[in-house]
Protein backbone atom coordinates (compact mmCIF):
# COMPACT_ATOMS: atom_id res chain seq x y z
CA UNK A 1 0.00 0.00 0.00
CA UNK A 2 1.33 3.41 -1.09
CA UNK A 3 1.75 6.11 2.11
CA UNK A 4 0.91 8.47 -0.43
CA UNK A 5 -2.24 7.45 -2.25
CA UNK A 6 -3.79 5.84 0.47
CA UNK A 7 -4.26 2.27 -1.44
CA UNK A 8 -3.87 1.23 -4.89
CA UNK A 9 -5.58 3.14 -7.95
CA UNK A 10 -6.45 -0.22 -9.71
CA UNK A 11 -7.20 -3.75 -9.88
CA UNK A 12 -5.69 -6.77 -11.96
CA UNK A 13 -6.98 -9.33 -12.79
CA UNK A 14 -5.91 -12.25 -15.30
CA UNK A 15 -8.03 -14.84 -17.32
CA UNK A 16 -7.13 -17.56 -19.02
CA UNK A 17 -8.74 -17.82 -22.77
CA UNK A 18 -9.87 -21.55 -22.14
CA UNK A 19 -10.61 -20.97 -18.18
CA UNK A 20 -13.85 -22.85 -18.75
CA UNK A 21 -12.95 -25.86 -20.54
CA UNK A 22 -9.17 -26.32 -19.06
CA UNK A 23 -9.17 -29.27 -16.34
CA UNK A 24 -8.14 -27.90 -13.07
CA UNK A 25 -6.03 -30.17 -10.06
CA UNK A 26 -5.85 -30.10 -6.65
CA UNK A 27 -2.45 -29.11 -5.52
CA UNK A 28 -0.74 -29.05 -2.06
CA UNK A 29 0.69 -25.58 -0.65
CA UNK A 30 3.23 -24.36 1.58
CA UNK A 31 0.89 -24.46 4.29
CA UNK A 32 -0.08 -28.08 3.35
CA UNK A 33 -3.88 -27.22 2.74
CA UNK A 34 -5.00 -28.33 -1.43
CA UNK A 35 -6.29 -26.04 -3.41
CA UNK A 36 -6.85 -26.26 -7.39
CA UNK A 37 -5.10 -24.68 -10.33
CA UNK A 38 -5.53 -24.96 -14.32
CA UNK A 39 -3.11 -27.81 -15.52
CA UNK A 40 -0.65 -27.15 -18.43
CA UNK A 41 1.86 -29.72 -19.97
CA UNK A 42 4.65 -29.02 -21.48
CA UNK A 43 5.04 -27.59 -24.58
CA UNK A 44 1.58 -26.08 -24.28
CA UNK A 45 0.55 -22.12 -24.97
CA UNK A 46 -0.52 -19.89 -22.25
CA UNK A 47 -2.81 -17.13 -23.01
CA UNK A 48 -5.49 -15.02 -22.20
CA UNK A 49 -6.36 -11.45 -21.00
CA UNK A 50 -4.96 -8.94 -18.76
CA UNK A 51 -8.03 -7.07 -17.57
CA UNK A 52 -6.92 -3.52 -15.35
CA UNK A 53 -9.95 -1.85 -13.26
CA UNK A 54 -9.67 1.44 -12.59
CA UNK A 55 -11.35 2.43 -8.84
CA UNK A 56 -11.95 5.78 -9.54
CA UNK A 57 -12.97 5.92 -12.87
CA UNK A 58 -12.07 9.29 -14.77
CA UNK A 59 -9.06 9.79 -12.82
CA UNK A 60 -5.84 9.33 -14.53
CA UNK A 61 -3.52 6.23 -13.45
CA UNK A 62 0.15 7.47 -14.72
CA UNK A 63 2.66 4.31 -15.21
CA UNK A 64 5.66 3.30 -16.73
CA UNK A 65 4.07 0.76 -18.60
CA UNK A 66 2.84 -2.53 -18.39
CA UNK A 67 3.68 -5.70 -19.30
CA UNK A 68 3.15 -9.63 -17.83
CA UNK A 69 5.07 -12.23 -17.41
CA UNK A 70 5.30 -16.15 -17.47
CA UNK A 71 7.85 -17.87 -15.03
CA UNK A 72 8.78 -21.04 -13.65
CA UNK A 73 11.22 -20.60 -10.57
CA UNK A 74 12.33 -22.83 -7.77
CA UNK A 75 12.48 -21.66 -4.27
CA UNK A 76 14.44 -23.34 -1.32
CA UNK A 77 13.15 -22.16 2.17
CA UNK A 78 16.48 -22.20 3.88
CA UNK A 79 17.29 -19.46 0.78
CA UNK A 80 14.11 -18.04 0.84
CA UNK A 81 15.83 -14.54 -0.78
CA UNK A 82 17.00 -16.34 -3.46
CA UNK A 83 14.21 -17.80 -6.53
CA UNK A 84 16.12 -19.83 -8.77
CA UNK A 85 14.30 -19.12 -12.45
CA UNK A 86 14.08 -21.55 -15.39
CA UNK A 87 11.69 -20.18 -17.34
CA UNK A 88 11.27 -16.03 -17.71
CA UNK A 89 9.23 -14.71 -20.67
CA UNK A 90 7.98 -11.25 -20.73
CA UNK A 91 5.55 -9.59 -22.96
CA UNK A 92 4.94 -5.90 -23.26
CA UNK A 93 0.98 -4.92 -23.09
CA UNK A 94 1.45 -1.01 -23.04
CA UNK A 95 4.05 1.63 -23.08
CA UNK A 96 4.44 4.19 -20.83
CA UNK A 97 1.74 6.59 -20.66
CA UNK A 98 -1.75 7.23 -18.44
CA UNK A 99 -4.76 5.04 -18.56
CA UNK A 100 -8.20 7.16 -17.98
CA UNK A 101 -10.58 4.23 -18.58
CA UNK A 102 -10.63 0.94 -17.34
CA UNK A 103 -9.21 -1.62 -19.83
CA UNK A 104 -8.35 -5.15 -21.08
CA UNK A 105 -4.61 -6.59 -22.37
CA UNK A 106 -4.77 -9.60 -24.60
CA UNK A 107 -1.41 -12.07 -24.09
CA UNK A 108 0.00 -14.87 -25.66
CA UNK A 109 2.53 -17.11 -24.64
CA UNK A 110 3.64 -19.72 -27.91
CA UNK A 111 4.00 -22.95 -27.14
CA UNK A 112 6.23 -22.37 -23.68
CA UNK A 113 8.31 -24.96 -22.32
CA UNK A 114 7.94 -26.28 -18.90
CA UNK A 115 10.24 -29.02 -18.59
CA UNK A 116 9.63 -29.96 -14.78
CA UNK A 117 6.31 -30.51 -12.40
CA UNK A 118 5.18 -28.29 -10.23
CA UNK A 119 6.08 -29.51 -6.53
CA UNK A 120 5.60 -28.31 -2.92
CA UNK A 121 8.00 -30.20 -0.91
CA UNK A 122 9.60 -30.56 2.51
CA UNK A 123 11.90 -27.89 1.99
CA UNK A 124 12.07 -26.52 -1.23
CA UNK A 125 8.90 -25.62 -4.11
CA UNK A 126 8.86 -25.52 -7.85
CA UNK A 127 6.08 -23.21 -9.39
CA UNK A 128 5.05 -21.63 -12.45
CA UNK A 129 3.05 -18.42 -12.62
CA UNK A 130 1.56 -15.23 -14.64
CA UNK A 131 2.47 -12.35 -13.58
CA UNK A 132 1.06 -8.85 -14.62
CA UNK A 133 2.58 -5.39 -13.25
CA UNK A 134 1.79 -1.77 -13.89
CA UNK A 135 5.08 -0.13 -13.45
CA UNK A 136 4.42 2.72 -11.31
CA UNK A 137 7.39 5.48 -10.12
CA UNK A 138 6.28 5.04 -6.09
CA UNK A 139 4.34 1.61 -5.83
CA UNK A 140 3.98 -1.25 -8.27
CA UNK A 141 0.72 -3.28 -9.15
CA UNK A 142 0.75 -6.45 -9.39
CA UNK A 143 -1.13 -9.72 -9.94
CA UNK A 144 0.30 -13.72 -9.65
CA UNK A 145 -1.76 -16.39 -10.93
CA UNK A 146 -0.35 -19.74 -10.24
CA UNK A 147 -0.77 -22.99 -12.56
CA UNK A 148 0.13 -26.46 -12.17
CA UNK A 149 2.07 -28.58 -14.88
CA UNK A 150 2.93 -32.17 -14.76
CA UNK A 151 4.95 -34.13 -16.64
CA UNK A 152 3.59 -36.99 -19.21
CA UNK A 153 5.75 -40.35 -19.75
CA UNK A 154 5.35 -43.17 -22.27
CA UNK A 155 6.09 -46.99 -20.74
CA UNK A 156 9.56 -47.31 -20.60
CA UNK A 157 11.47 -49.75 -22.83
CA UNK A 158 13.24 -51.19 -19.96
CA UNK A 159 11.09 -52.46 -16.92
CA UNK A 160 13.38 -55.28 -15.11
CA UNK A 161 12.08 -56.87 -11.80
CA UNK A 162 13.56 -56.36 -8.38
CA UNK A 163 15.42 -59.43 -7.12
CA UNK A 164 16.89 -59.39 -3.47
CA UNK A 165 18.31 -61.52 -0.43
CA UNK A 166 17.60 -60.41 3.02
CA UNK A 167 20.04 -62.29 5.56
CA UNK A 168 21.06 -62.86 9.03
CA UNK A 169 23.61 -65.85 8.87
CA UNK A 170 22.52 -69.12 10.56
CA UNK A 171 19.16 -67.08 11.57
CA UNK A 172 17.51 -65.49 8.76
CA UNK A 173 17.09 -65.80 4.82
CA UNK A 174 14.75 -64.33 2.52
CA UNK A 175 14.07 -63.64 -1.16
CA UNK A 176 12.15 -61.09 -2.02
CA UNK A 177 11.05 -60.02 -5.92
CA UNK A 178 8.95 -56.85 -6.88
CA UNK A 179 7.53 -57.55 -11.03
CA UNK A 180 8.95 -54.58 -12.01
CA UNK A 181 11.45 -51.29 -11.32
CA UNK A 182 9.19 -48.75 -12.57
CA UNK A 183 5.84 -48.21 -11.76
CA UNK A 184 3.21 -45.36 -12.31
CA UNK A 185 1.18 -43.17 -10.29
CA UNK A 186 -1.29 -45.47 -10.41
CA UNK A 187 0.05 -48.65 -10.77
CA UNK A 188 -0.29 -51.74 -8.65
CA UNK A 189 3.04 -53.30 -6.69
CA UNK A 190 2.92 -56.75 -7.10
CA UNK A 191 5.73 -58.96 -5.55
CA UNK A 192 6.39 -62.11 -3.36
CA UNK A 193 8.50 -63.31 -0.30
CA UNK A 194 9.98 -66.19 0.07
CA UNK A 195 11.04 -67.57 3.50
CA UNK A 196 14.42 -70.00 2.92
CA UNK A 197 15.32 -70.29 6.42
CA UNK A 198 13.27 -69.23 9.56
CA UNK A 199 15.18 -69.06 12.84
CA UNK A 200 13.97 -65.96 14.58
CA UNK A 201 10.53 -65.64 15.73
CA UNK A 202 9.46 -62.49 13.80
CA UNK A 203 6.00 -61.39 14.62
CA UNK A 204 5.02 -58.47 11.86
CA UNK A 205 6.71 -57.85 8.53
CA UNK A 206 5.62 -54.41 6.40
CA UNK A 207 6.81 -53.00 3.03
CA UNK A 208 7.01 -48.83 3.32
CA UNK A 209 6.79 -46.25 0.46
CA UNK A 210 9.57 -43.44 1.66
CA UNK A 211 9.72 -40.75 -0.45
CA UNK A 212 12.97 -39.09 0.03
CA UNK A 213 13.59 -34.98 -0.60
CA UNK A 214 16.88 -34.20 -1.23
CA UNK A 215 17.98 -30.18 -1.70
CA UNK A 216 21.42 -28.49 -1.87
CA UNK A 217 24.99 -29.42 -2.93
CA UNK A 218 28.16 -30.25 -1.42
CA UNK A 219 28.55 -29.44 2.43
CA UNK A 220 24.83 -28.41 2.67
CA UNK A 221 22.70 -30.84 1.38
CA UNK A 222 19.53 -31.61 3.26
CA UNK A 223 17.36 -35.12 3.63
CA UNK A 224 13.80 -35.42 4.21
CA UNK A 225 12.44 -38.95 4.82
CA UNK A 226 8.79 -39.17 4.67
CA UNK A 227 7.10 -42.18 5.20
CA UNK A 228 4.10 -42.19 2.67
CA UNK A 229 2.60 -46.14 2.56
CA UNK A 230 3.03 -48.78 5.74
CA UNK A 231 1.44 -52.02 4.24
CA UNK A 232 1.11 -54.55 6.09
CA UNK A 233 2.36 -58.18 4.64
CA UNK A 234 2.03 -60.46 7.47
CA UNK A 235 1.26 -60.56 11.51
CA UNK A 236 2.68 -63.38 12.91
CA UNK A 237 5.85 -66.09 12.52
CA UNK A 238 5.96 -67.52 9.20
CA UNK A 239 7.64 -70.24 8.38
CA UNK A 240 10.19 -72.05 6.23
CA UNK A 241 9.10 -72.75 2.76
CA UNK A 242 6.30 -70.04 3.35
CA UNK A 243 5.55 -67.62 0.20
CA UNK A 244 3.47 -64.41 0.70
CA UNK A 245 2.13 -62.50 -1.94
CA UNK A 246 2.29 -58.63 -1.97
CA UNK A 247 -0.32 -56.01 -3.74
CA UNK A 248 0.14 -52.88 -3.22
CA UNK A 249 -2.07 -50.26 -5.25
CA UNK A 250 -0.46 -46.89 -5.55
CA UNK A 251 -3.44 -44.77 -6.90
CA UNK A 252 -4.68 -44.20 -3.20
CA UNK A 253 -1.64 -41.92 -1.84
CA UNK A 254 -0.28 -38.66 -2.76
CA UNK A 255 3.06 -39.27 -5.23
CA UNK A 256 4.33 -37.37 -7.74
CA UNK A 257 7.42 -38.55 -10.03
CA UNK A 258 10.44 -39.44 -9.44
CA UNK A 259 12.57 -36.35 -9.81
CA UNK A 260 16.08 -36.26 -10.66
CA UNK A 261 18.99 -33.20 -9.58
CA UNK A 262 16.10 -30.86 -11.31
CA UNK A 263 17.59 -27.90 -12.40
CA UNK A 264 20.74 -28.87 -10.33
CA UNK A 265 18.81 -27.96 -7.07
CA UNK A 266 16.67 -30.57 -5.40
CA UNK A 267 16.20 -34.49 -5.85
CA UNK A 268 12.62 -36.68 -5.07
CA UNK A 269 12.84 -40.26 -5.17
CA UNK A 270 11.38 -43.20 -3.70
CA UNK A 271 12.39 -46.47 -2.17
CA UNK A 272 10.45 -49.66 -1.09
CA UNK A 273 11.58 -50.87 2.24
CA UNK A 274 10.85 -54.26 3.47
CA UNK A 275 11.01 -54.08 7.61
CA UNK A 276 10.68 -57.12 9.79
CA UNK A 277 9.96 -57.11 13.53
CA UNK A 278 10.68 -59.55 15.83
CA UNK A 279 9.64 -60.65 19.27
CA UNK A 280 12.11 -58.86 21.03
CA UNK A 281 11.18 -55.45 19.17
CA UNK A 282 14.69 -55.54 16.71
CA UNK A 283 14.20 -54.44 13.21
CA UNK A 284 15.58 -55.77 10.13
CA UNK A 285 15.50 -53.12 7.34
CA UNK A 286 15.90 -53.82 3.09
CA UNK A 287 15.73 -50.72 1.01
CA UNK A 288 15.26 -50.91 -2.82
CA UNK A 289 14.65 -47.71 -4.88
CA UNK A 290 11.65 -47.47 -7.67
CA UNK A 291 11.03 -45.03 -10.29
CA UNK A 292 7.33 -43.83 -10.33
CA UNK A 293 6.03 -41.75 -13.76
CA UNK A 294 3.03 -39.73 -14.51
CA UNK A 295 0.96 -42.39 -17.27
CA UNK A 296 -0.35 -40.01 -20.46
CA UNK A 297 -3.31 -41.07 -22.69
CA UNK A 298 -2.57 -44.14 -25.11
CA UNK A 299 -4.63 -42.21 -27.63
CA UNK A 300 -2.02 -39.65 -29.92
CA UNK A 301 -3.56 -37.19 -31.51
CA UNK A 302 -1.18 -36.11 -34.90
CA UNK A 303 1.88 -33.76 -33.44
CA UNK A 304 2.31 -29.90 -34.34
CA UNK A 305 5.70 -29.17 -35.46
CA UNK A 306 6.81 -27.12 -32.15
CA UNK A 307 5.06 -29.98 -30.34
CA UNK A 308 7.16 -32.70 -32.22
CA UNK A 309 10.62 -30.23 -31.07
CA UNK A 310 9.20 -30.32 -27.40
CA UNK A 311 8.91 -33.75 -27.33
CA UNK A 312 12.48 -34.21 -29.46
CA UNK A 313 13.93 -31.78 -26.60
CA UNK A 314 13.80 -34.64 -23.59
CA UNK A 315 15.21 -37.88 -26.18
CA UNK A 316 18.21 -39.09 -24.23
CA UNK A 317 17.74 -37.06 -21.03
CA UNK A 318 18.57 -38.48 -17.80
CA UNK A 319 14.75 -39.82 -17.23
CA UNK A 320 14.46 -43.29 -18.13
CA UNK A 321 10.88 -42.52 -19.61
CA UNK A 322 10.59 -40.53 -22.99
CA UNK A 323 8.36 -37.62 -22.78
CA UNK A 324 5.01 -37.21 -24.02
CA UNK A 325 3.72 -34.54 -26.71
CA UNK A 326 1.72 -31.84 -25.31
CA UNK A 327 -1.22 -33.29 -27.03
CA UNK A 328 -1.60 -36.23 -25.53
CA UNK A 329 -3.35 -36.49 -22.51
CA UNK A 330 -3.16 -37.41 -18.67
CA UNK A 331 -5.11 -40.80 -17.77
CA UNK A 332 -7.81 -40.19 -15.37
CA UNK A 333 -8.29 -43.76 -14.23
Amino acid sequence: MSFFSFGQSAEIDIVLNDAETRKKVEHKTEDGKKDKYFLFYDGETVSGKVNVTLKHPGKRLEHQGIKIEFIGQIELYYDRGNHHEFVSLVKDLARPGELTQSQTFDFEFTHVEKPYESYTGQNVKLRYFLRATISRRLNDITKEMDIVVHTLSTYPELNSSIKMEVGIEDCLHIEFEYNKSKYHLKDVIVGKIYFLLVRIKIKHMEIDIIKRETTGTGPSVYHENDTIAKYEIMDGAPVRGESIPIRLFLAGYELTPTMRDINKKFSVRYYLNLVLIDEEERRYFKQQEITLWRKGDIVRKSMSHQAAIASQRFEGSANPENKVPAQAKEEDD
